[in-house]
C-alpha cells in the first residue's frame, strides 16, 4: 500500500464489506484470520479517517426508475455551486468535476418521469451558468451496482471470497412489473440509506415491524436483487490517484463484446451503455497518469470495435453515494 494510514488489512475488510455490507464482524474476522476487536476497531476507524460508508442502494430497473448520467459544461466560476447544489438531491449520485473543472458529470435516478423532467427541461436550463447540457440515459450496466471496484483486486483469495459472498440473487418468476413498496418497506430501505450495517432493533424501531418480519422483508429485498449494500470509500486512500470519465464509441455490432471486455478490467469500477453519440461511459481508477495511458494504449484501445475515446480527467468528486455537505 502507497499510504501509510491504510494498509493490506483494510484493503481486505473493504472488499469483504463489498461482497457481503451486512456480514457479522465475527464472520469477516474468521475470515480474514483476525479477532473482532481487530475488524471492529479497524471499521470504526476507517469510517472515522477514511470516509468509509456502507450504505443500501435500489436497483434502479427493479423499481422501474430512469437512470440517467448528466454532463453540465458550466462557466468555471459556477462548477462547484452546481455540483455542490447537485448533491444536495436525494435524486443525484456520483458527482464529479471534469474537464479542467468546467463539466460537472453527474448521474439521476428519477422515480417518477415528471421528476426528471422538472429537472432537466425546467431547473437546469434556467441556471445561467450552465453553457450546455448533455443528458445520456443508462440503456445496460456492464459493471457496476452491487459488483464493486475493491472486489477486482487480489486482496483476498478466491477462497475467502466465496466463504463470504451471499446467495446469488434470485431472478423474478415469469413477468413482473416495477416493484412496489409500502409505509413500512421506505422506513426500512430509508434507514439502510443511511446506514447499511443498521441492526434489526434499529430497523424494527424506524418500521414499527417486528424484528422477524424485518429480517424476513430485508432478505427478500435483498435475495431479490432490488436492494444491494454498496461500500463507499475514496480510492486514493491506497494510493489510486488517477481517475477518469471515458466517453466510448463503438460500432453497435462490437457493444456488448467491448462492454463485457470493459467489465473484466480490473480498472474499471462502472461501465454502461448509454444513448447519445457515444454509446458507453465508464470510470477508469490508476495509479497515475502514466498507468492511465498504458491501460487506454495497451487494454482499451486493442479492443475491436473502439473507434473513438473521450478522456474526462476527473479532478473532484463531490458526492459518491452519499453526501454530507
Amino acid at each position: 500500500m502507497d499510504s501509510p494510514e491504510f494498509d493490506e488489512l483494510d484493503l481486505r475488510l473493504l472488499n469483504a464489506l463489498q461482497l457481503d455490507g451486512r456480514a457479522p464482524f465475527s464472520r469477516i474476522a474468521a475470515v480474514l484470520g483476525v479477532s473482532d476487536q481487530t475488524v471492529a476497531r479497524r471499521y470504526r476507524r476507517l469510517y472515522a479517517e477514511g470516509e468509509l460508508r456502507v450504505v443500501a442502494v435500489r436497483d434502479h430497473e427493479r423499481f422501474g426508475h430512469d437512470h440517467w448520467m448528466l454532463r453540465l459544461r458550466c462557466t468555471p466560476d459556477a462548477s462547484v455551486s452546481i455540483a455542490t447544489a447537485l448533491a444536495r438531491r436525494p435524486d443525484t449520485k456520483w458527482i464529479g468535476l471534469t474537464s479542467g473543472g468546467t463539466e460537472v458529470v453527474c448521474t439521476t435516478e428519477s422515480r417518477r418521469p415528471e421528476d426528471h423532467e422538472a429537472l432537466l427541461l425546467g431547473k437546469l436550463p434556467r441556471t445561467p451558468s450552465i453553457v450546455e447540457i448533455g443528458a445520456h440515459q443508462l440503456l445496460h450496466i456492464f459493471y457496476g451496482g452491487p459488483l464493486g471496484w475493491f472486489t477486482k483486486g487480489p486482496a483476498l483469495t478466491a477462497e475467502e471470497s466465496a466463504a463470504l459472498r451471499p446467495a446469488p440473487v434470485e431472478p423474478a418468476e415469469g413477468p413482473s412489473g416495477p416493484l412496489r413498496l409500502d409505509a413500512a418497506d421506505e422506513a426500512l430501505i430509508a434507514a439502510l440509506e443511511q446506514n447499511g450495517r443498521a441492526g434489526y432493533p434499529e430497523l424494527q424501531k424506524a418500521t414499527g415491524r417486528s424484528e422477524s418480519a424485518v429480517k424476513r422483508r430485508l432478505d427478500q429485498l435483498l435475495r431479490s436483487g432490488a436492494l444491494f449494500i454498496d461500500v463507499e470509500f475514496d480510492s486514493v486512500r491506497f494510493g489510486y490517484r488517477s481517475k477518469a470519465m471515458l466517453w466510448i464509441t463503438v460500432a453497435p455490432s462490437a457493444l456488448a463484446s467491448v462492454g463485457a471486455a470493459l467489465a473484466s478490467h480490473s480498472e474499471i469500477p462502472f461501465a454502461a451503455a448509454t444513448s447519445g453519440p457515444s454509446n458507453i461511459v465508464a470510470v477508469v481508477i490508476c495509479r497515475d497518469a502514466a498507468e492511465l495511458y498504458t491501460y487506454l494504449s495497451e487494454k482499451l484501445g486493442t479492443l475491436d470495435g473502439v473507434q473513438h475515446v473521450e478522456t474526462s480527467p476527473l479532478l473532484r468528486q463531490v458526492k459518491r453515494l452519499t453526501y454530507a455537505g
